[in-house]
């Protein structure tokens, strides 16, 4: 089995293409990325180590591509920061996450590759989660049940409408989406969508703006502070979270009976069993790390935020078995591990 991962210096598509060297013996395994996030040129050494290839490379660009054919395109590749798309020019972002995801497609169709996406859940419009009923809990906001379709305590669903703004990043991926379908109907590709929250884990190099509970770990343990933003200043706010190697256990099924999950897309999340607030994060933090850092207040409303994320996985565990065995706190442990091991590498990003 041939498999190029997109992104594979990435958080997600390192983890991923690990994972797959791993379950398939005899698999060629192939990471293309054009290491332009800090950090990812760390993850090299450990993809050698599990035999998987590297191909230095950029989707935006055609003939980045490796000349060999693949049997899977697995699409990692993305600038992932809402506010990347925010604060000047949202050429990168758009440029990687539309039009690499179009390059990606072509050379999937030239293959007869299958072709699996990794989507968020940052496509369901801003207005529309915003506007639904909440309550203050003593600590975290949670949803009501309320008028409208496809929000629920349980989360967002598949069915929410999807008119209205939701982030140039946002409008990026669903653009995305929008086009692999396309490309089922014009040219019968096989293809997986996986519509995907929040995701945490080892090799995170998290920041501010993306990949918060790897952010937040390393605040605990190298003492640097921390800021709840908007929303009262409170840090009530609440996402699900989503270990990484739960999401590989759910690749790793795809890949191995994609004739059946062929035109599947849908929620891939946390849910609301492992959804937490900052509030709550914090507390998490303390508890793996034995260590308390100082964490401020700012009345500032971010653009693009929202008050809660919960992804509803309702649709998805009707078709499969699989379910997300980790819980927040084990992501946090085996974060808290990670960190102190690569200490090092992660102060000098820093």
């Amino acid at each position: 089995m041939r498999v190029l991962v997109t992104g594979g210096a990435g958080f997600v598509g390192s983890n991923l293409a690990v994972r797959i060297a791993e379950a398939f013996a005899g698999a060629r395994v192939v990471a293309m990325d054009n290491l332009y996030r800090r950090g990812s040129e760390c993850t090299l050494p450990r993809l050698e180590r599990h035999g998987v290839h590297f191909h230095e490379g950029d989707v935006r660009e055609p003939g980045h591509f490796p000349d060999e054919g693949f049997d899977f395109l697995i699409e990692c590749s993305a600038e992932p920061s809402v506010l990347a798309g925010l604060s000047g020019t949202p050429d990168y972002m758009v440029q990687t996450n539309l039009m690499g995801a179009y390059n990606c497609l072509e050379r999937a169709r030239a293959w007869k590759a299958g072709f699996l996406f990794l989507s968020s859940s940052r496509v369901y419009p801003i207005a529309t989660l915003e506007a639904h009923p909440w309550r203050e809990e003593a600590s975290r906001y949670a949803w009501a049940d309320g008028a409208g379709p496809g929000i629920s305590p349980r989360g967002v669903s598949e069915d929410v409408p999807m008119n209205g703004a939701r982030s140039l990043y946002g409008w990026s991926k669903l653009s995305a989406e929008q086009l692999v379908e396309e490309y089922r109907a014009a040219f019968g590709l096989a293809a997986v969508v996986n519509r995907c929250g929040m995701i945490a884990g080892p090799w995170q190099f998290g920041k501010v703006d993306q990949g918060v509970v790897s952010h937040w770990v390393q605040a605990h343990l190298f003492g640097r502070p921390l800021q709840y933003m908007g929303y009262g200043g409170k840090g009530k706010q609440v996402r699900d979270v989503l270990h990484v190697d739960d999401l590989g256990d759910l690749v790793l099924e795809q890949l191995r009976e994609f004739a059946r999950w062929d035109g599947w897309l849908g929620n891939v999340a946390g849910g609301q069993e492992n959804s937490v607030s900052l509030l709550e994060l914090t507390q998490l933090c303390e508890d793996a790390s034995g260590r308390k850092t100082r964490v401020g207040a700012s009345m500032e409303q971010r653009p693009a935020d929202l008050r809660i994320f919960i992804g509803d996985c309702s649709r998805i565990f009707a078709r499969t078995s699989w379910r997300p065995k980790r819980n927040v706190q084990a992501t946090v442990q085996d974060l808290t591990r990670w960190v102190g091991e690569a200490r090092s590498q992660l102060e000098a990003i820093a």
